[in-house]
């Protein structure tokens, strides 16, 4: 009884503490370690020390149930902080070897008979991440009683890039809305991103760019930057300095002159003029983000310049500050005919920018997506990061889940991100790219990596509790990217969610099989990148928007064969662009991998794989594999009930039944879409073939009406029913033997309304609820194809069961159909 009291307690406690997941892995959980630290010593004035100090003491005293007690010398056991200059001073200490700018020494030693926990920067940002990083050690109750420990960030360059409008908007933002603007104003209440910026702070995160690389000439207007310089005063204390994405246009845009030509002298005057008026403003700016001559952007071209006449003028501009130009690679001509074989949208970056290696000013860093296409599931990496030996660059990684789910499904991108940082990019040792993009490999004065995050005013800031692992993840590894991915997950975990070891093995094991499902599901691991829609949202399935049009994402599928010949022999050349090693595998078909082999080669659908598999038969069961991994990840989650707040835990549980629906609906509409295009059947008799599932038009009907969905292959049948009246119904028999059963019901939660569904068998009430996501389209299509699941109904031969939907605004309660399966449960 005892024993049975103690765990409902633990219960109680548990759950009486609802997380919003506004403090993310800053939780600060209380524990019960014993650290015999009493008091602190800060040597040593500036802002950032100061927040280190105040961090500090948060940590202790929301961990440890400690008040530290500031004191001018060692009189008891205390935590000294400080640079390491200052402290040399106070303490006779000797700098160990080899710590480098916004690096940090943790060390316990002996000071006047007490023991002292120094934690010394190199500079105030090294003190900061010092005590981000003590008070991480503490929270993962790993020993403080003896260190020594001395870290550095292998780049200078850590930044995250923030894709917001001046009107609240976010482009491929899927957390809220801005944290900075809103109403083309900055936000008047900045708290909010004095907590986003102590969250990059923890993870070693030294750069903000806080508007949309499609950026608004208003940023730079005069009246416009004593508002957006209030962000840079709150980023301060915490070692985040400030970057804005500016127009290329804008000296003619807002500038009132004729012209933005980069060789045009009045042009290189306005630049000038402009820059030191940022400056006085902010006097710590990082510098400003350029995107030009891609998507619609002006840029040098206009003028018949280059892209280092373009970046050279800026940076010019900004050197005498101290600031750095970073230009985006992401130059890419958008109307490609199609029709035109060597045509390739992934040989862009490298034919724009290789031949200008060397060219630009040493604070020019050209920004360079990690593969040649844009942030897909995979892709190889971008040729581009091993050619520009001569110019300092940054890896522009993507957090947001633009292509892999958009938070909605659960896609853990670390070990995507560790395959490019591990990847060797030429024929000698030491080359790979986290050593390219850091400028070690070549000895380059900066460089390193940014990452696309789009946080918003979500409580949680991502949308979902499991995304933040990417945020994480990020940071830890753009300070150290030799870091394993799951080492920086249990890191994240723990933090997060605490140490119990079902909860820890169950969040890593869901979060490690994420990605892998996400590519099975979404674009088959062949290279064949996400089969989404292209020319919309870039979430659900749309694999015919791939060809015929200008973007360039091709697959160039017909009914014989599938894939982008890219090889220097027959297709657009791309795999010459590598090194010779890597040139040369790729060109083979022999020697590319299967996980790529679509994205150079060109085959019929017959072609058998290094796997043993056809190409279409590994598409088919891709897609199921990825889908059944998928639908496992709710029970996985639900064996932490309990062990996790209520709030997070249903929060996520919401999220993890929605995914195992929608890769259902992926399956289906990527394999009846090749199973139509090739003839060809899937060899295991599952691919259009479904026993348990009852179309909704084929039911009885009560106000429903059949209508056609567009494109086919997004509704089982290519047709669903729609209710255009008060309220409709829809019935049917139950045919099958009395037991225990799963009901599901696919419909479609369009953005145009709120409508409800209710389902009954007889008089009895099985579930009710209202089609009330923010899915990205207002129609009834694969991104909006929602799935609702009634588990455990018994039922008995000949119950009638009866689903009736009631239409809300522009959405018609549309069904596509009713799935019942036996219960295992």
């Amino acid at each position: 009884m005892r024993n049975f009291l103690a765990l409902l307690a633990l219960l109680v406690t548990v759950n009486a503490f609802p997380e919003t997941g506004r403090e993310a892995w800053l939780r600060y959980a209380s524990m019960n370690s014993v650290i015999p630290y009493e008091d602190f010593v800060v040597v040593g004035e500036s802002e950032v020390v100061a927040a280190a100090q105040a961090e500090l003491a948060r940590g202790f005293r929301n961990m440890l149930g400690r008040e530290l007690k500031m004191t001018s010398g060692v009189f008891r056991p205390a935590v000294a902080i400080g640079t390491i200059a200052d402290l040399k001073d106070a303490f006779h200490i000797k700098e160990p070897a080899g710590l480098r700018s916004e690096g940090y020494w943790i060390k316990t030693t002996v000071l006047s008979s007490q023991p002292v926990l120094l934690v010394a920067g190199k500079d105030a940002g090294g003190v900061l991440y010092g005590v981000f990083a003590l008070l991480r050690r503490i929270a993962l109750k790993q020993p403080v009683d003896s260190l020594d420990i001395t870290e550095s960030p292998v780049a200078p360059l850590r930044w995250t890039n923030e894709w917001d409008n001046l009107d609240g908007s976010i482009e491929r933002g899927y957390g809220g809305r801005s944290i900075f603007f809103v109403n083309d104003e900055v936000v008047s209440d900045l708290s909010r991103v004095n907590d986003y910026a102590r969250l990059l702070a923890s993870v070693g995160i030294n750069g903000c760019t806080i508007n949309n690389v499609n950026a608004s000439p208003r940023m730079l207007a005069s009246d416009f930057i004593p508002h957006w310089a209030r962000i840079a005063d709150v980023f301060r204390k915490w070692g985040i300095h400030l970057s804005v994405s500016v127009d290329f246009s804008s000296p003619q845009k807002i500038g009132g002159l004729s012209t933005f030509d980069p060789l045009d002298p009045q042009v290189v005057v306005w630049w000038r003029k402009k820059a030191d008026e940022v400056y006085k403003a902010v006097p710590d700016l990082a510098g400003f983000l350029v995107k030009a001559d891609s998507e619609g952007r002006l840029g040098p071209s206009t003028y018949g310049r280059t892209h280092a006449d373009a970046a050279n003028l800026i940076a010019r501009a900004l050197k005498p500050h101290g600031g750095a130009l970073v230009y985006r690679a992401f130059v890419y001509n958008h109307h490609l005919d199609w029709n035109d074989l060597k045509a390739d949208r992934a040989r862009a970056a490298y034919d724009n920018f290789a031949s200008l290696d060397g060219k630009f000013d040493d604070n020019v860093v050209v920004q360079i997506k990690y593969g040649p296409i844009d942030f897909q599931v995979r892709e190889p990496v971008s040729p581009l990061i091993g050619a520009l030996r001569h110019t300092s660059q940054a890896l522009e990684l993507q957090i947001t889940q633009e292509y892999t789910g958009q938070q909605r499904h659960l896609c853990f991108l670390a070990p995507l991100w560790k395959e490019i940082f591990d990847f060797d990019l030429a024929d000698e040792k030491g080359t790979q790219v986290k050593a390219i993009s850091s400028g070690r490999a070549f000895h380059r004065p900066t460089g390193g990596f940014v990452g696309v995050a789009n946080v918003g005013q979500d409580k949680n800031w991502l949308g979902y509790d499991l995304a933040q692992a990417n945020l994480y993840t990020f940071g830890r590894l753009a300070w150290n990217p030799d870091l394993s991915a799951m080492s920086v997950l249990e890191e994240w975990t723990r933090l997060t969610f605490g140490d119990d070891p079902t909860v820890v093995a169950a969040v890593e094991q869901l979060q490690m099989e994420s990605w892998p499902a996400y590519e099975k599901y979404t674009g088959s691991p062949l290279g064949l990148q996400t089969l989404t829609n292209i020319v919309g949202p870039h979430y659900g399935p749309g694999p015919d928007s791939a060809d015929n049009n200008g973007w360039g994402q091709w697959i160039r599928a017909d009914k014989n064969a599938i894939g982008m010949d890219r090889t220097v022999a027959t297709g657009t050349g791309f795999a010459g662009q590598y090194a010779r090693k890597i040139a040369a595998k790729y060109e083979s078909l022999q020697s590319t991998p299967d996980n790529l082999v679509l994205f150079f080669h060109h085959l019929p659908y017959s072609y058998v794989l290094h796997s043993g598999k056809t190409v279409i038969q590994t598409i088919y069961d891709s897609h199921y594999e990825g889908a059944e991994i998928a639908q496992g990840f709710p029970a996985e989650w639900e064996r932490l009930k309990g062990k996790i707040d209520d709030e997070r835990y249903s929060a996520v549980l919401g999220r993890l039944e929605y995914q195992s629906g929608h890769a259902m609906v992926w399956r289906d509409a990527i394999n009846d879409w090749f199973l139509r295009l090739t003839g060809i059947a899937d060899e295991k008799g599952r691919v259009g073939h479904h026993p348990d599932r009852i179309e909704a038009e084929s039911m009885e009907l009560h106000g429903y009406l059949i209508q056609q969905i567009n494109p086919s292959y997004a509704a089982s049948n290519g047709e669903a029913i729609g209710c255009h009246v008060a309220s409709c119904s829809a019935s049917l028999k139950f045919q099958g033997v009395p037991g225990k059963y799963n009901i599901a019901v696919q419909y479609f939660d369009q953005k145009s309304g709120r409508s409800g569904f209710r389902v009954s068998v007889g008089k009895r009430l099985l579930a009710s609820w209202f089609a009330e996501d923010s899915l990205p389209s207002e129609n009834p299509e694969a991104d909006t194809s929602t799935r609702h699941l009634i588990r455990g109904v018994v039922l008995h031969t000949g119950d009638e069961i009866v689903m009736e939907g009631k239409p809300d605004g522009g959405e018609n309660a549309v069904v596509d159909y009713v799935e019942i399966v036996p219960s295992v449960e």
